[in-house]
């Protein structure tokens, strides 16, 4: 067998994450290497969220949620966050075809404050052409912050007047209510934070960093990461 498929079999022994998220970092810095401008690095991001997507669906992971836009990503130079949200909906419209015939259901998770009213409807079109698939749920998060996401939820509490809440009926008001909290979080470019991403969700999640920027982020990586994953021993705070 050649190495991704030995890969593909070693991984399958093991126990796979039921949830994988990630923080897609390093475009810019993979451009300025190469002299590009930055959205030639975000227009080379998609080409590894495709082959991570499919990868994902190949071993049999539920979710895989990505970090593409976050709410700080609005202080970036105008033009750039323009230009990736613009990126963003035209590869989606483009996917949506392919994704939907490859049984993949897209979800999209963030503050829809701020976002184009077209946007907002094809994102929307995207979800009702893919939720009656079984495979992978790939959940998106779009103008996302964690730290938004919980001010949200506790404002919606509050409206319908709850004085006690649990954790579990607070996870219920969260952009993922219908998801499963991620076992592991996986960041490229070497910087080791999670950057105000699913920061509820993420109390118990297995993180994993790696200096490989985002548009150097393949299969067998991936596949690394996993590997990783399925040799810690995962307490929860108990012991076993």
């Amino acid at each position: 067998m050649k190495a991704k498929e030995e890969l593909i079999a070693q991984v399958k022994k093991g126990t796979i994450p039921t949830h994988i998220a990630i923080i897609m970092d390093g475009n810019g810095r993979w451009a300025k290497q190469r002299g590009l401008s930055r959205i030639k690095g975000h227009q080379a991001g998609v080409k590894a969220v495709r082959k991570i997507v499919e990868t994902s669906g190949n071993l049999g992971i539920k979710y895989l949620t990505i970090y593409a836009f976050s709410t700080e990503n609005w202080r970036r130079p105008e033009n750039e966050a323009k230009a990736v949200l613009t990126l963003i909906e035209n590869t989606l419209m483009k996917e949506i075809n392919n994704l939907a015939k490859n049984n993949v259901i897209v979800h999209f998770i963030g503050s829809q404050k701020g976002l184009k009213k077209s946007f907002i409807e094809k994102i929307n079109k995207a979800y009702q052409k893919t939720k009656n698939n079984t495979g992978l749920n790939l959940i998106i998060a779009i103008n996302y912050g964690g730290r938004n996401e919980i001010i949200e939820t506790i404002n919606n509490i509050l409206s319908k007047q709850l004085n006690i809440i649990t954790e579990t009926e607070f996870s219920n008001y969260l952009y993922t209510s219908k998801f499963p909290d991620p076992d592991m979080v996986i960041r490229t470019s070497g910087e080791i934070r999670i950057s105000n991403f699913l920061i509820w969700q993420a109390a118990y999640s297995e993180l994993w960093f790696t200096k490989t920027l985002w548009p150097d982020f393949n299969s067998e990586e991936y596949m690394q990461a996993i590997l990783d994953f399925q040799k810690r021993n995962r307490k929860f705070g108990g012991v076993k």
